[in-house]
């Protein structure tokens, strides 16, 4: 061929290469085909040849989590978001190596044939054609698609991780209250001890003490001397409840609590395992120092404990949401996009329930409608140089409390001791009139009947309709008048963990346990069996009926009864079944088929017990939920009765 027209050539076919690739209708059909074909493939790593020694070293280490995946592959429009954000995170840690493989020759043919249309052409303009158009897709297009495709995928299983997280803290932040008790609360430590804090019945720390038992044994000097001191305590403030950390040692320190409690007969005292997610997050934050300053972190972490079960939302909403750790995946997601979901979650519980002004934090306060951090400190300071608000009127007196803040907010703010009951209910001031105004038809005080159904009931609300004020408003302001100040977390109970077992090592294949849904994903949850390791109950293990999300069957605190299907010790591993008929073996291997490595997260799915990252525990009644799934839950009568099933 003579040079200029080789080269005139090479020219056309760069150009028509790029027409190719700019063409819409070509390019749309092209990302059809390529998604009917596409597979998403990962393999082992081979690693970088300039790959240091210590880089080396820790992704051999970290590889055994992701061995589900050395040789894996599925189909792109079934990849689940769980599976997709390991392998996005394998091959971050350059554990795996990650492609999307298509069917090249399939797509090469259709785009030629859309190139040369109807036209007539000779074989070698055809030839020249199919080369031009395999050129433009090996080049171009080819890889513009699969990093389309994977922006796609990362940011769809984003979406459902940020929607697993949020909905896994709301069930969290709502978790039942225990209020109006004092509580010691207790940090597990193996070697530098474990910390005592006790708070009164409104939160004020009164005392703190640090132990040193021996580890599973009462009888030794150290145990006798932590007896002493946790029943000195008890018994000095009266205390009624006590909140173990479900960190390392939370097995151990218990049995010194129960050993006190028997020893020194100490009637009526409870025990409870709580989260302490967080915890130390919380003991470095400026609000901790601003509420302890002259206390060690380590003592500020067993306060939040020991808080964290008179009132979990008051307490957690001082943490950072991330750091919770009851997500999918959260740490992997674009950070701006989940604090923003976070923060929508903890304003919306913190609305539903309400907030007494007179005692919550200015980082509790921050999160009510139209209250931000600085006007929420305004709050605090006036309420500390001034003493408590008496009524909701006097909030306007804060500085910077204008109008429009006290339209936002003051229907979320409680004052309990004021002498307008109504100022401890969630009917906005605005609303006051018609609640006075059906008062005075009735001939009666406010006071008279809220609190009255059967009064609340007789009301013809229908009379009270006006352009301003619609029913649904009216049913609003009946249904509060019914309950004023109702806390709407519901009542439920904090499980104690059976005596049978306290290591992963206890545990035996078919064993039945109750266990704390400490994590909830789109392959199943992650329950806490009380042996610092949770176990994965598989999305296919969790009824005996088809489950298709497993967030409408369970929900972060719930109480199981769970079955030991298999424990792997050395990968420190543990399925779960709520399966009733199923064998062991035969459960075992369906959950290990369908699992398709989900535990490769599990250090961040849900953080281990060495970390002090387990989760809360209690009773969830969840009548919209699959009860073939769970235990029975408890009420209120039984709450306390049922915290001290061990004891």
């Amino acid at each position: 061929m003579v040079p200029d027209v080789a080269s005139a050539l090479t020219g056309a076919a760069d150009i028509l290469a790029e027409r190719i690739n700019e063409t819409a209708e070509i390019r749309s059909a092209v990302r059809d085909l390529s998604y009917q074909t596409a597979k998403l493939v990962s393999t082992l790593s081979e690693g970088s040849s300039r790959e240091s020694e210590k880089d080396k070293k820790k992704r051999l280490e970290n590889s055994p989590k992701y061995q589900n995946y050395f040789e894996y592959q599925e189909s792109l429009a079934d990849a689940a978001s769980h599976r997709v954000m390991a392998i996005f995170r394998g091959e971050k840690e350059n554990i795996l190596r990650v492609n999307i493989e298509v069917d090249g020759d399939k797509i090469i043919n259709l785009l030629t044939s859309l190139v040369v249309g109807e036209e007539q052409t000779t074989p070698e303009v055809s030839a020249w054609i199919a080369k031009v158009a395999e050129d433009a897709y090996r080049r171009l297009i080819s890889p513009s698609i699969e990093t389309e495709f994977r922006m796609n995928l990362k940011r769809q299983a984003e979406d459902e991780a940020i929607k697993v997280f949020s909905t896994n803290l709301e069930n969290l932040l709502l978790l039942p209250p225990i209020p109006g008790k004092p509580v010691l609360g207790i940090d597990p430590g193996m070697r530098t001890g474990s910390k005592l804090a006790v708070v009164s019945d409104t939160g004020k720390v009164l005392d703190y003490n640090t132990v040193y038992p021996t580890p599973g044994k009462t009888d030794t000097p150290k145990s006798k001397e932590a007896i002493e001191v946790i029943a000195g305590l008890i018994q000095k403030y009266q205390v009624e409840c006590v909140a173990i950390g479900n960190g390392t040692g939370s097995r151990e320190i218990d049995q010194i609590v129960l050993a006190a409690i028997k020893e020194k007969d100490l009637k009526g005292v409870k025990r409870a395992v709580v989260n302490e997610a967080g915890a130390s997050v919380y003991s470095t934050e400026n609000i901790a120092r601003e509420e302890f300053p002259d206390l060690d972190p380590t003592i500020r972490s067993t306060i939040s404990i020991a808080r964290r079960l008179q009132d979990p939302l008051a307490e957690l909403v001082k943490i950072e949401p991330r750091s919770i750790g009851v997500g999918q995946y959260q740490h992997d997601c674009n950070v701006s996009k989940l604090s923003k979901s976070l923060k929508e979650t903890v304003e919306s519980c913190v609305n539903r329930v309400g907030v007494n002004v007179n005692t919550a934090s200015h980082k509790l306060l921050s999160y009510v409608s139209g209250i931000s951090s600085t006007l929420a400190k305004n709050i605090v300071d006036h309420r500390d140089k001034n003493g408590k608000f008496s009524d909701r009127g006097e909030i306007k007196k804060v500085q910077g409390f204008g109008p429009k803040a006290f339209e936002q907010s003051a229907g979320f703010l409680r004052v309990p001791d004021s002498s307008n009951c109504l100022d401890n209910s969630a009917v906005h001031p605005e609303r006051y009139d018609i609640v006075y105004k059906i008062a005075e038809d009735i001939k009666t005080d406010v006071s008279a009947f809220v609190g009255k159904a059967s009064v609340v009931h007789s009301i013809d609300w229908s009379k009270y309709v006006s352009d301003e004020v619609g029913r649904p408003t009216l049913d609003d302001i009946a249904a509060e008048l019914i309950k004023p100040g109702r806390d709407p977390r519901e009542d439920g109970a904090r499980l104690m963990f059976s005596d049978d077992v306290s290591t992963i090592e206890d545990l035996k294949q078919d064993m039945k346990l109750k266990g704390t849904v400490t994590n909830v994903t789109n392959f199943g949850a992650f329950v806490d069996i009380g042996v610092h390791q949770d176990g994965l109950v598989h999305i296919s293990q969790l009824s005996d009926e088809f489950v298709s999300d497993p967030a409408s069957v369970v929900s972060v605190g719930d109480v199981l009864n769970v079955r030991v299907l298999e424990v792997d010790i050395a990968r420190k591993r543990i399925s779960l079944s709520c399966k009733s008929g199923a064998s062991s073996t035969q459960a075992a291997n369906s959950a290990n088929s369908q699992a398709n490595g989900a535990l490769a997260n599990k250090p961040h799915a849900s953080r281990q017990a060495s970390q002090g990252e387990k989760k809360n525990a209690r009773g969830v009644g969840g009548a919209n939920k699959n009860n073939a799934a769970r235990s029975t839950p408890f009420t209120a009568a039984d709450l306390m009765a049922k915290f001290n099933a061990r004891g």
